[in-house]
């Protein structure tokens, strides 16, 4: 059994992010039983068959990946870490691009209160992981990838502490006067507040990214990279393209493109050619401050001209 394990861990949340090297497929033996034939003195095999071996392959994973919450939970407080996620990995070569590629086969998410109502010396690992909303490779033992709930790599950003934005403003707060900081940090609160897990990057080595966003949606989620532009009047064009070369240079499957004021028509176009780019304008934003954060809040930005305006109401 690989011994690997990397760490990372989010004090203020009391988030950890395990990351499990997994065994080989051909840790499962393929014979079932041995016989020593005595006339021609050597030791017989029969195999097991190929559904057992994918059955015994895909349980082992199961309960390495139960394995590793219980040693994360066990060995910490409760105000130390409230939650886990796991992703197990395997280094294997991709069938479309022929590299060596590491493919996650195992991705499970569990709350402290979660993983204490378990008993593992009781549970089925394969229903457990059910239960507990994992995502399973359907076929393990072909190293089958599936997407990672977690993706395991944000060290690539600089993020820094998060700052409590919302909780200072009121009816009166007029966006555009408020910092750059302090923008950024309202939109972070903004998504999570919307159920993703984000950070603020830093400043001024951010690689154009103001914020970074996680969606553990199975289906509809992943990495989202967010600039954050405080504008007055029209954000240009070269948002939007700066935007998307920041996406494929981070891998990022979304790109989220907020602004105080509107987007132009090229803007407009250039997302709607690329569907992984999102925008939210000014009224959009005020609404969804109102909607998730409990925010009134006045844009103080230019209205857009006759022509942009259909696009803001819609």
């Amino acid at each position: 059994m690989p011994s690997e394990v990397q760490i990372g861990y989010r004090a203020d949340s009391g988030q950890v992010l395990a990351i499990r090297e997994l065994p080989r497929p051909d840790v499962v033996p393929t014979e079932l039983t041995f016989r020593y034939v005595k006339t021609r003195d050597l030791i017989d095999h029969t195999n097991r068959k190929p559904a057992e071996i994918n059955s015994r392959y895909a349980r082992l994973l199961a309960q390495v990946a139960l394995l590793t919450l219980h040693d994360v939970f066990t060995t910490t407080t409760s105000e130390q870490v409230r939650e886990v996620t796991v992703t197990c990995v395997l280094d294997a070569r991709s069938p479309a691009t022929g590299q060596m590629e590491r493919q996650c086969l195992v991705s499970v998410a569990a709350t402290r209160d979660e993983f204490d109502s378990l008993i593992l010396a009781e549970v089925d690992p394969i229903r457990c992981m059910t239960g507990l909303n994992a995502l399973v490779s359907p076929n393990p033992y072909d190293v089958e990838p599936v997407r990672p709930i977690f993706e395991p790599d944000l060290g690539r950003f600089r993020t820094i502490k998060a700052q409590e934005v919302a909780a200072r403003l009121d009816h009166r707060t007029v966006l555009m006067r408020l910092t750059p900081s302090e923008f950024e940090h309202l939109i972070r609160e903004l998504f999570e507040a919307r159920g993703m897990t984000s950070w603020v990057t830093q400043a001024s080595r951010d690689d154009g990214v103001d914020a970074v966003a996680y969606n553990t949606d199975p289906v509809l989620g992943g990495l989202c990279v967010i600039q954050a532009k405080r504008y007055a009047s029209v954000v240009g064009a070269d948002a939007v393209r700066a935007l998307w070369g920041v996406m494929e240079d981070k891998k990022a499957g979304t790109g989220i493109l907020v602004s105080t004021s509107y987007f132009g028509k090229a803007t407009h176009e250039f997302a709607q050619r690329n569907e992984r780019v999102r925008l939210i304008e000014g009224p959009h934003l005020k609404q969804l401050l109102q909607e998730h954060l409990g925010l009134d809040v006045l844009t103080g930005a230019k209205p857009p001209p006759a022509s942009q305006r259909w696009r803001t109401e819609a």
